[in-house]
């Protein structure tokens, strides 16, 4: 044990002390406010950059009859990847590699074995090159699966998250477009994160360095293909969303804040709790699903995607305006977590499809007390265990001739295993 009970009531001590110079007696109706008169619409600088689709409106079902309640969708197939997470070589070589599997609900064994594995490397040397990795997807696994090494942009600074973020969605959007054209996806598709790559569109806001590979071709190539799956799906009419479980946005508290608002949340996350917990008596009443209405973004890191916005470079086919993000939030009481639900206005514009797709997701939530099953499934799937990791780093040393480099976390870590 590292505090002594002494310590522990210190600790408890400066709590009460923070505790006492905090009143969030008025944030409930403070909340209720913003979602009411500020949030639809929402304008910056003279831009509508959220409002609401159909009525605006909080609303609630009780958890029992949402989890038997029959379900719109017959079939649904969810979709993620997992990763190495980064990894630097003494040799000087920076990688990551990401698998992406596909859920479905009822189960497919055929459809969860099939994997799209992206190894993405970075070096510093610009003399370095791959003479024998082939370009493009290749198949393996007598073609149920695919693969390709990916060469990243050279950045001191930004290696590693740019090996992480674009392995994740080059694997995510191609296995989730590769099936879906292949007909294995016939009524609704379920993305693990966001409809699109956020943290690479927000790129193009950031440091310098970013903003210019945000515009190059190997971030436009991932945002294509985001934006092509999105344009089959409504091709197809096959609905797509993204199930977002850790919301971190926080582009309405600072709209508001610049608007004069002292918003008191960290994040549109802490906004939206508040606005859908409910505490009659004190205590959290758990026996119903509370969620939003939809909602149209076109700020922050959904811009690019606005029929106004220029997607990063990336050519739109259909109607700009079908691209569009429409989220709802959702708040889970009895595990007390907020999730968000993202789709392209092609599919929420229409209200009998919006309420469909807001049946499901809060039947499925309201059944498993956390992401939907397909959802669940695919993350089960991907995921790359701890095992499996040092088994490929060791892979990667083998055939490298290089150790990975440690730090004494590595030590501190496995000491504690």
């Amino acid at each position: 044990m590292t505090l002594d009970p002494v310590h522990v009531d210190t600790i408890a001590y400066l709590a009460s002390a923070i505790a006492d110079g905090v009143d969030d007696a008025d944030h409930d109706d403070l909340a209720g406010t913003a979602w009411s008169e500020w949030l639809d619409p929402l304008r910056e600088d003279g831009r509508v950059v959220l409002e609401g689709l159909g009525d605006h409106e909080l609303r609630q079902t009780p958890v029992e009859d949402a989890a038997l309640a029959e379900r719109p969708f017959e079939t649904s197939r969810g979709v993620d990847s997992g990763t190495l997470n980064p990894t630097s070589f003494k040799n000087g070589l920076v990688l990551d590699v990401a698998q992406a599997a596909m859920g479905a609900e009822p189960t497919d064994l055929d459809l969860h074995r099939a994997r799209s594995i992206v190894v993405t490397v970075h070096a510093n040397d610009a003399t370095v090159f791959f003479p024998d990795v082939p370009d493009g997807w290749m198949p393996y696994d007598d073609g149920n699966s695919e693969r390709r090494v990916l060469k990243v942009p050279r950045s001191r600074r930004f290696a590693d998250e740019m090996v992480h973020e674009l392995a994740l969605s080059l694997a995510e959007s191609h296995h989730a477009r590769k099936h879906l054209e292949r007909g294995e996806v016939s009524d609704l598709l379920v993305l693990d994160g966001p409809l699109y790559p956020k943290r690479l569109l927000n790129w193009a806001t950031r440091d310098r360095e970013l903003r210019e590979v945000a515009h190059g071709e190997t971030v436009q190539e991932a945002v294509r293909t985001y934006v092509r799956l999105v344009e089959s799906c409504i091709e197809r009419g096959v609905p797509v969303l993204g199930f977002v479980k850790n919301p971190t946005s926080g582009f309405i508290t600072r709209t508001l804040d610049r608007k004069g608002v002292e918003a008191p949340w960290p994040d549109d996350a802490a906004l939206f709790t508040r606005l859908l917990e409910r505490r009659p008596d004190g205590e959290r009443d758990d026996d119903a699903i509370t969620f939003t209405s939809w909602l149209r973004s076109r700020g922050g890191s959904d811009a690019p995607l606005a029929s106004d916005g220029d997607a990063l470079g990336v050519d739109r086919d259909l109607d700009p305006a079908g691209y569009e993000v429409t989220y709802m939030h959702l708040y889970e009481p009895r595990e007390d977590v907020l999730f968000k639900v993202e789709a392209p206005a092609a599919f929420t514009s229409d209200p009998e499809t919006r309420d469909r797709l807001t049946r499901q997701v809060i039947s499925e939530v309201a059944a498993e007390a956390g992401p939907p099953t397909p959802v669940a499934k695919a993350d089960e799937l991907a995921r790359i265990g701890v095992g499996e990791k040092e088994a490929l780093r060791g892979k990667f040393e083998e055939r490298f001739g290089a150790e990975h480099l440690r730090t004494y976390d590595d030590v501190r870590w496995e000491k504690t295993e």
